[in-house]
């Protein structure tokens, strides 16, 4: 089964959605108004069941097909980022200082794509969920959703997810079985010491050389405590201190982020980061509070689902089109929660060898994505849920 000959007739409709969508972002929870066009537009479809407000602003549709079956889920991320867009396009963002750099607008115009055809032709037996999910962009709407009752009130048994993914071919698809994205933690490391006259150092107690000591020392978990055959990443991406060039600060504040693909490689980084802090405050007089927040889980895709959606794709696009064991990335997902929770499996599709990256202010989704996208969606449902 090639793409869908109905999304190459949408495909100009679902290309104005998407742009729309895009020339008006919206971060987080804040998705008023994308929220508002995506539940008027499953109403419009027919959909069976449009419910709004699940995990504060998400947006679900329920779609039943010819007869009874299984319950699936697909699901598809509203939010944008806070940068300012540089792309030029006509399409560009309106609001200053948000843009959509990750493609959730196309993500969630293609969701929308297949729900229209879905609702219309109904080719399967059981029941497809339509998800749209808040504040992917590190606000957990995923499980925001899930503690709302999103997996149990629809009664979804397995969930499925799609990312665009710059570098790769429009169309191509690449997904693997188990660890395909990082965890992804927050850390804060506040220093203090005792301010005092910079001409006078002796007199202080420096937080800052003891907060660049840390950054320092922090790199060798990393380098000496990780399995080198395991993947870890630890960054310390802010630095803040000081008011004036002739004052000591009172206090250093650190944050960062830490990356892993297996739970027992996250234990051990967040228990030596706090070994390390506390020893080297010590070693330099201070006092250092580590502020550790496990936030999103590492994406673990079903083996045998993984397996099953890599399938989908090359009836979409063919066996040479779809690499089933991409190599992981430490870039971090929040439909972790969801595989958490239920079977499934996350995939991503290309949309470019010369797309901007992900979160880039030159970003801009790829449209030639969408028919191949919209076409993954309904071809998974009517594997997933063939009539009798």
């Amino acid at each position: 089964m090639p793409i869908v000959n109905r999304f190459h007739d949408l495909a100009d409709e679902i290309t104005a959605w998407r742009r729309d969508l895009h020339e008006h972002p919206e971060l987080l929870y804040d998705v008023e108004r994308t929220a508002g066009v995506v539940a008027e537009r499953l109403k419009s479809f027919g959909v069976d069941e449009v419910v709004t407000g699940i995990g504060r602003s998400g947006v679900v549709g329920v779609i039943r097909g010819r007869g009874p079956g299984a319950t699936i889920g697909l699901r598809a991320d509203m939010d944008a980022l806070p940068i300012l867009e540089k792309t030029g396009k006509p399409w560009a963002s309106k609001t200053s200082g948000k843009m959509h750099a990750c493609g959730h607008d196309g993500h969630t115009a293609m969701l929308l794509g297949a729900a229209k055809y879905l609702a219309e032709t109904r080719n399967f037996h059981g029941t497809v969920v339509v998800i749209f999910q808040p504040a992917e962009e590190g606000g957990a709407g995923a499980k925001a959703m899930i503690v709302d009752g999103l997996l149990t009130r629809f009664g979804v048994e397995k969930v499925y997810g799609m990312h665009n993914w710059p570098g790769m071919k429009v169309g191509d698809f690449a997904v693997r079985p188990g660890p395909l994205m990082a965890s992804a933690d927050r850390l804060k490391i506040v220093v203090e010491g005792e301010g005092g006259h910079a001409a006078r150092p002796h007199l202080s107690c420096d937080p800052i050389v003891a907060a660049s000591a840390i950054v320092t020392a922090a790199q060798s978990i990393v380098s000496r405590n990780a399995d080198p055959l395991e993947a870890a990443v630890l960054s310390i991406t802010m630095f803040h201190a000081g008011s004036a060039d002739n004052i000591i600060p009172q206090t250093a504040e650190l944050r960062g982020t830490v990356r892993t693909l297996n739970d027992a490689m996250r234990d051990m980084m967040e228990e030596r980061l706090a070994v390390v802090v506390a020893s080297v405050a010590a070693a330099y007089g201070v006092r250092a509070d580590l502020h550790y927040l496990r936030d999103y889980p590492v994406t673990v895709n079903d083996a045998a689902e993984a397996d099953f959606v890599a399938s989908v794709a090359e009836k979409v696009v063919g066996a040479s089109r779809v690499d089933r064991a991409v190599v992981p990335t430490m870039g971090a997902e929040d439909f972790s929660f969801m595989l958490k929770e239920r079977p499934g499996a996350f995939i991503f599709a290309g949309v470019g060898e010369e797309v901007a990256n992900l979160h880039n202010e030159a970003y801009d989704f790829n449209d030639e994505l969408i028919p191949y996208g919209c076409s993954y969606w309904a071809t998974l449902v009517e594997t997933a849920l063939p009539r009798a």
